[in-house]
C-alpha cells in the first residue's frame, strides 16, 4: 500500500508589501532654516537627507491603512481575505482604541482580531512573530502585519540632536499560512532589558504625567548597544534556523543611522553592498523603517523571489529582535 508523503510544516509567507509616506518631504536643508543645524552634520553623523513629516490630516492609522492597501494589491488579496491585523506603533492615534482597529474601518473589513504592539523601533519583528505563531497555530490563516509611526508628533524641535533623526511613514505585508514548500518565516528570536529605559524614552504618559511627552535619547550609548545587540541577535537567528551570514542576500535592517548599519554589517562579514538602505530618504521611521525599507526593496526588484532575507531592528525599552525568512 502506497503511503501518503507527509505534508511539510505550516509556514507563515510574505505574499505582498506595501508602504505609505506623509505628502511633505522635508530636507536637510529645509529643516536648518528653523533648526540649529547643517545639512553637512546631518549627513555626516546619520546619513540621513530626507524626511517625511504628516500633515494635519495624516496620522498613524490613516498612513498604515493606505500601506495595507498597497500591500493587499501587491499579494492579489481583498481586505475581506483578512482574519487578522497587528499593528507595530509607539505612536497611536489614540490611547485607546487600538490604532489596528481603526485601519480595520477604513479597509472596510467587518470583523477580524485587531491589536496594536508596542516595542518602539522593534515593533515590526514582534508584531511579525506575534502573527507567525497564530498562523502557524492554525488560528488565522491571513494576517496584515504593519509598523506605522508620526514621531514627528512627540519630537522637542529645539532638540537638534533628536529631531534631525525620525520621520513618519508606514509600511506593511501580507502573511499567509501556506502547508509545505521552503519559504516563509524560518525563524524569530526577541529580545528585551528593561534596565535600559533612561537612553531611549519618552517624558510622559498617561499613567505618569497625563500628557503625550517628548523623545528623550542618549544617543552614543545607544549606538553602542545597537551594534553588540544586532549582530549578536543575527548570528543567533540564522544559526537557530540553521544557516550562516554566508547564506544571506539581503538584510534589512531598521533605519536608524547609516553608521549603525555599516558598523552591523561589519561586524557580520557582510559586504554593504547586501544591506538595505532607506535611512537617507525617510530618516528613523521607527516601527516602519523595516517594513518601508521591505517594499523599498521589493519595488525596485532588488529583493527577487526565494531571496534568504534577515531582518532585524532595535529600539527603546531596550528591545531587540530578528527574523530570517526566505522570500
Amino acid at each position: 500500500m502506497n503511503q501518503q508523503a507527509e505534508p511539510g510544516p505550516m509556514r507563515s509567507v510574505i505574499t505582498g508589501t506595501g508602504s505609505a509616506l506623509p505628502a511633505r518631504r522635508v530636507s536637510n536643508a529645509e529643516l536648518a532654516e528653523t533648526v540649529d543645524t547643517t545639512d553637512e552634520w546631518i549627513v555626516e553623523r546619520t546619513g540621513i537627507r530626507f524626511r517625511h513629516i504628516a500633515g494635519p490630516d495624516e496620522t498613524t492609522a490613516t498612513l498604515a491603512a493606505d500601506a495595507c492597501k498597497a500591500a493587499l494589491a501587491a499579494a492579489g488579496r481583498a481586505a475581506q481575505d483578512v482574519d487578522l491585523i497587528v499593528l507595530a506603533t509607539a505612536t497611536p492615534d489614540q490611547t485607546f482604541p487600538a490604532s489596528a482597529t481603526k485601519v480595520q474601518a477604513m479597509l472596510g473589513i467587518d470583523d477580524c482580531v485587531a491589536f496594536d504592539v508596542a516595542a518602539v523601533c522593534s515593533g515590526f519583528l514582534y508584531a511579525l512573530q506575534v502573527a507567525d505563531s497564530m498562523i502557524r497555530a492554525g488560528v488565522h490563516k491571513c494576517a496584515l502585519v504593519i509598523g506605522a509611526e508620526t514621531f514627528s508628533r512627540i519630537l522637542d524641535w529645539e532638540d537638534r540632536t533628536t529631531c534631525v533623526l525620525f520621520g513618519d511613514g508606514a509600511g506593511a505585508i501580507v502573511l499567509e499560512a501556506e502547508q509545505g514548500g521552503t519559504r516563509g518565516i524560518l525563524g524569530t528570536k526577541l529580545h528585551a532589558d528593561g534596565r535600559h529605559n533612561d537612553l531611549l524614552y519618552v517624558d510622559g504618559g498617561p499613567s505618569t504625567t497625563g500628557t503625550v511627552g517628548k523623545l528623550r535619547m542618549k544617543g552614543r550609548e545607544v549606538f553602542r548597544h545597537a551594534v553588540v545587540n544586532l549582530a549578536s541577535v543575527m548570528t543567533e537567528t540564522l544559526t537557530a534556523a540553521g544557516l550562516d551570514a554566508g547564506d544571506v542576500d539581503w538584510v534589512v535592517p531598521h533605519q536608524a543611522n547609516a553608521r549603525i548599519l555599516d558598523a552591523t554589517a561589519r561586524k557580520l562579514g557582510l559586504p554593504p553592498g547586501k544591506v538595505v538602505v532607506t535611512v537617507d530618504q525617510h530618516a528613523n521611521t521607527s516601527a516602519a523603517s523595516v517594513p518601508l525599507a521591505l517594499d523599498t526593496a521589493v519595488r525596485d526588484g532588488r529583493i527577487q523571489p526565494g531571496h534568504l532575507l534577515v531582518l532585524e531592528a532595535m529600539g527603546g525599552g531596550f528591545t531587540w529582535g530578528a527574523a530570517v525568512v526566505r522570500f
